[in-house]
């Protein structure tokens, strides 16, 4: 069997001091995560965090800089992340727009309400993602190459 890392991008997005956060069904409950998901075949990084932000949160986001690159093992499920997280700015909201499957809505959170939530948290990405932007971890995209 060969082994592969299940490859994700995240949007880390801050507005007037708070954060953009899904409330999302999971099969742990009831969770908050980032805007994030699966990178697709034939998908560049940036593309699927847009398209992911867009699907999951209803707004549309251009991605600026990276974040942070993140491995994580989820021992439960026995698979292995490999997380992008990307920080840029909001370009416009379709409040109109239907949000996937099992998310239950986006709110805007303070890192203080972030922090009290973290027994909620889909991951340990999520806190660790707001902590690093906090921290100023800010890359250029040019950092990531897609090569065709």
């Amino acid at each position: 069997m060969i082994w592969k890392p299940h490859v994700t991008v995240a949007a880390v997005i801050e507005r007037d001091g708070q954060f953009l956060l899904l409330e999302e069904h999971t099969s742990q409950g009831v969770r908050f995560n980032q805007p994030a998901g699966h990178l697709e075949a034939h998908e560049s990084l940036f593309d699927a965090v847009v398209r992911e932000t867009l699907e999951e949160s209803a707004y549309h986001f251009a991605p600026k800089n990276l974040t942070g690159i993140y491995r994580w093992h989820a021992k439960a499920a026995n698979r292995t992340y490999l997380r992008f997280a990307f920080t840029g700015e909001l370009t416009d909201f379709e409040p109109n727009r239907a949000l996937d499957t099992g998310i239950i809505r986006a709110l805007w959170l303070s890192p203080e309400e972030i922090r009290a939530t973290q027994s909620r948290h889909r991951s340990p990405l999520v806190l660790r993602c707001i902590e690093d932007y906090l921290a100023g971890h800010r890359y250029p995209l040019e950092l990531i190459t897609h090569y065709e």
